[in-house]
């Protein structure tokens, strides 16, 4: 048993919840019915099935090595020389995947 934790009633020693199994359900089976959303949409798309699933991990067959080869909207793809570049000259990559400086373009 590990200090500090009551496992009989499910709590920490201070008196506070350590988990809430019906929330923790909750968000499983949301990210359980989005993985199969996306499953079925990239299906559709593609006509490709994945080669294994595990929690929110999914391997597809690929004709080439690149992501490029695969995606069927390379939005956010970049190679990796790009991303280099940008922190070179000091700026965040994940700013200006999409072109452009996405803090700048949506007035944050």
């Amino acid at each position: 048993m590990m200090p500090g934790f009551d496992l009989r009633h499910n709590r920490r020693a201070s008196g506070f919840p350590y988990r809430r199994g019906g929330l923790r359900a909750a968000v499983i089976s949301k990210a359980r019915v989005n993985m199969h959303r996306k499953l079925l949409n990239m299906a559709k798309l593609t006509g490709l099935y994945p080669l294994a699933v595990l929690s929110d991990r999914v391997v597809y067959p690929s004709p080439g090595p690149s992501p490029l080869d695969f995606l069927p909207k390379p939005e956010g793809v970049q190679e990796m020389l790009w991303a280099v570049d940008l922190m070179e000259k000091g700026y965040d990559p994940a700013r200006h995947v999409e072109g452009g400086d996405a803090a700048l373009d949506e007035g944050e």
